[in-house]
């Protein structure tokens, strides 16, 4: 190789570096002006899409080290291999791009799934299509996340000199160990096909409405390992995601977040119930919380001391219509308890003939101080 004279007072061992060096900051320079030329042209393009635009900025610092580390190793593939210790920059080069290319993955997955979170807002009233998406997107962005992890891990196992043959003695000494680590993992494996079939599949979405072991709650993440469920007191429960494929439970908001309340009531029997049908009628009309499609009164039971009266009513959602089942029961018993005192339940005792004669005798008694007998 020729050296420009300037090089002759550099040592023989360090002229193939010092020159190589050299190129490597030319090719340097030349990777960040194409790569911010070619940001700034793909800004432009999504100009009119706003929301798309956050990619660029969110993969911008990773593009960036893969352009450099892409043309540091483009000037090392053409080195002479006579060049002293090329060999192991070289290997550290491949390494550290491939750990950028996978740092790009990382940032391009969670970029796409920002902008679908942002395009499909869920905090509306009809949310139902965007907590789907929003369900989807985070459930295989995680997945994403692990299976590009994995792919960046054996790409740098495999460009390493002897990972092969160490790869490949460890898998014939596995043996009984193998067994064990395959049994541990089944839970971590079934979580994850758990979380892709929930994700497909959809029998829970984020902000859905649950019973879950018996609790009221809101499904508010949904990790690669178990779902986190706030509880109407502000309370976690943690449900792993193999859990929903398994057991039944109940989901409120599956197809729609509208729902039907009732309020039951238990009258005596000479209470007139157009009176209440009525008042119920005004309550109904006067909550902004009834969404108008349903009110029914109903007797729906009797038993030997009064009669049960239903009253049925819709609402946007289970939030709204446990607020207005509470606001239809406290003012319907107000209304009855001022207007038709004697309408609650009461207990009725018959007293015949030889009752009243028995109380009559026991008076006197009573009177004098003197006490039945132990």
């Amino acid at each position: 190789m020729q050296f420009p004279a300037f090089l002759d007072s550099v040592p023989d061992a360090i002229k193939p570096w010092l020159v190589l060096v050299l190129t490597m900051l030319v090719a340097i320079v030349i990777a960040l002006v194409l790569h911010h030329a070619g940001i700034a042209v793909l800004r432009r393009v999504l100009a009119r899409h706003p929301y798309l635009q956050g990619i660029t900025s969110a993969t911008y610092r990773a593009s960036r080290s893969v352009a450099v580390l892409f043309a540091v190793r483009v000037v090392l593939s053409g080195a002479p291999d006579n060049t002293p210790h090329i060999a192991g920059v070289s290997y550290i080069a491949t390494i550290l791009l491939i750990i950028a290319l996978t740092w790009l993955a990382h940032r391009c997955i969670y970029a796409v799934s920002e902008t679908t979170v942002r395009l499909n807002p869920y905090d509306i009233a009809d949310n139902l299509r965007a907590r789907r998406l929003l369900t989807q997107t985070r459930v295989l962005t995680r997945s994403a996340h692990a299976i590009v992890a994995l792919i960046g891990l054996s790409f740098v196992l495999l460009s390493l000199p002897g990972a092969r043959q160490i790869g490949a003695s460890l898998l014939a000494s596995a043996g009984v160990a193998g067994l064990v680590a395959g049994i541990a993992a089944r839970p971590v494996l079934g979580n994850f096909i758990a979380g892709l079939q929930i994700a497909f599949t959809q029998p829970i979405r984020i902000d859905d409405v649950l019973i879950v072991e018996g609790e009221w709650g809101r499904v508010e993440e949904i990790t690669g390992a178990f779902v986190v469920v706030r509880v109407w007191d502000e309370r976690r429960l943690i449900v792993p995601l193999q859990w929903f494929i398994e057991n039944p439970f109940q989901n409120w908001t599956h197809s729609s977040a509208s729902l039907l309340g009732t309020v039951f009531l238990w009258l005596d029997f000479s209470v007139p119930l157009e009176p209440i049908r009525q008042e119920f009628d005004r309550l109904c009309k006067s909550s902004d919380v009834w969404d108008g499609r349903v009110k029914v009164v109903q007797v729906t039971d009797t038993s030997d001391r009064a009669m049960q009266v239903r009253f049925l009513v819709s609402a946007g959602d289970s939030g709204k219509a446990f607020d207005l089942r509470c606001f239809l029961r406290e003012n319907l018993i107000a209304y009855i308890a001022t207007n038709y005192p004697g309408a609650l339940p009461r207990l009725r005792a018959d007293i015949d003939a030889g009752g009243r004669a028995a109380l009559e005798e026991a008076r006197p008694q009573t009177e004098q101080g003197s006490s039945p007998a132990p």
